[in-house]
């Protein structure tokens, strides 16, 4: 009767354990995933504001709209996932409602079961002639065990039972904020998706707003390509100039400290020389600059944004144009639509190693951080120079104003050195989503 009770025991501690602990994280991560969507929408919606104040549609109001239609579209999802979530919850705490219902019933019936026994052997001599009739020394003293064990069980089992009917009562409760929970999630998503079919019907209309002008879409389009080819030209230029004057640097210590040793040498010996040329010598990062960039690859998808409030207007690699069709563009990095003149910053700890003013594409910040470089481009001015040491989330300039005026781009690539080669990275896999 002992192993019983502690075998249900243990079966209710489980049964109400795992389930809620395995409910409260699924929940807590569809929760998280909430914040963030109504975060980026909140942000999208704001930068939609100071675009509508403009007289005309503009592409970036159009990037703005899709973000926006798709963060609604992905929220909706999110509270089905949440519905469904509840759903099976509820379901399973039925289970294990009606699992300890009998539980309760065996643990009660068990209990009856003692209380009779108890009566019975309520006489104190009866307890001691059960005792005394052990045949010896210690069969009675495990009768003695066994009664005070009795004993502690009957008022154990009292306080089992009580716990469980509390267990049973706090599961009812929690299955009945679930349900008022899961209406309120419902009427969020009919709001959701009324929303979409509004920003889906304004999006249509600043469409056809923009197709209307198709010829200038094509000449702005084409000027558009060219300022990003010589972006990118200036850029590898400028990253390979560095590493070049690094390793010329390190060839001349190199030939200056063969000098020096050559002509010690010669002084304290004198023997015919031959002149050997020099060997080539390949320019390697300091501990520190390693060390650096270790950080920095560690830092992968973690890395704060370039601008403090931004919805992406345009990915990295190749993006369908939002009016022409079969019309697409090239991105060596991402867009990040955000509040005209907003402040640039770092996106981690590094050094300056080249500030470029190239037509069409404002000043341009290069910052190294071990083997990778960081560019933020699009500046109306810059803040730093090269040499300068910066930190994370630190201030290097301000963006420029949009032709609408309303709004400013953030252009923001990354690259890695590979054994002298420059190799371009999708900036979206690093930042912090």
């Amino acid at each position: 009767m002992v192993t019983a009770i502690l075998k249900n025991s243990l079966f209710i501690f489980l049964l109400t354990g795992s389930g809620f602990v395995w409910s409260q994280k699924k929940s807590d991560q569809l929760q998280a995933e909430q914040n963030k969507l109504e975060k980026k929408l909140s942000t999208t919606k704001s930068l939609l504001d100071k675009v509508k104040k403009g007289t005309e549609s503009s592409l970036n109001e159009l990037k703005l709209i899709e973000n926006q239609v798709k963060n609604r579209e992905l929220l909706v999802r999110n509270f089905d996932n949440q519905i469904r979530s509840a759903e099976l919850t509820i379901s399973s705490k039925g289970d294990q409602i009606k699992e300890l219902q009998k539980r309760l019933v065996t643990l009660k019936e068990q209990y009856r079961k003692l209380l009779i026994y108890a009566y019975k052997h309520r006489n104190k001599s009866a307890k001691m002639m059960y005792i005394f009739s052990s045949s010896n020394y210690f069969e009675a003293v495990k009768r003695t065990s066994y009664l005070k064990r009795l004993s502690e069980i009957q008022q154990k089992q009292f306080k089992v039972i009580l716990q469980n009917e509390k267990t049973i009562h706090k599961e009812i409760n929690s299955i009945k904020q679930e349900k008022d929970h899961k209406k309120v999630l419902l009427e969020e998503k009919i709001v959701e998706k009324q929303q979409i079919e509004k920003d889906k019907s304004t999006k249509q209309l600043a469409l056809e707003k923009l197709r209307k002008d198709e010829n200038s879409l094509m000449t702005e389009l084409k000027e558009q390509e060219r300022q990003k080819a010589e972006l990118k030209r200036r850029i590898k230029s400028a990253i390979e100039k560095e590493i070049a004057d690094a390793e010329a640097k390190a060839k001349k210590d190199a030939e200056k400290k063969a000098s020096l040793a050559s002509k010690s040498s010669t002084s304290s010996t004198p023997t015919k020389t031959t002149t050997t040329p020099a060997k080539e010598v390949a320019f390697t990062d300091t501990k520190e600059n390693i060390a650096l960039g270790k950080n920095f690859e560690s830092n992968r998808g973690k890395l704060p944004w370039p601008v403090a409030k931004g919805s992406v207007t345009e990915n990295y690699g190749k993006n369908a144009h939002p009016t022409l069709p079969n019309v697409y563009t090239n991105n060596n990095g991402i867009d990040i639509g955000a509040p005209k003149n907003s402040q640039v910053r770092t996106v981690f700890d590094g050094e300056v190693t080249s500030v470029l003013n190239i037509p069409g594409a404002g000043k341009v910040v290069i910052i190294k951080h071990g083997a990778y470089r960081t560019v933020y481009s699009n500046l109306q001015e810059a803040y730093v120079s090269v040499g300068d040491k910066v930190s994370s989330k630190q201030s290097i300039g301000s963006l420029l104003a949009d032709e609408e005026g309303n709004l400013s781009t953030s252009h923001f690539e990354i690259h890695q050195v590979v054994e002298g080669t420059v190799q371009r990275i999708n900036p979206s896999l690093w930042l912090a989503q």
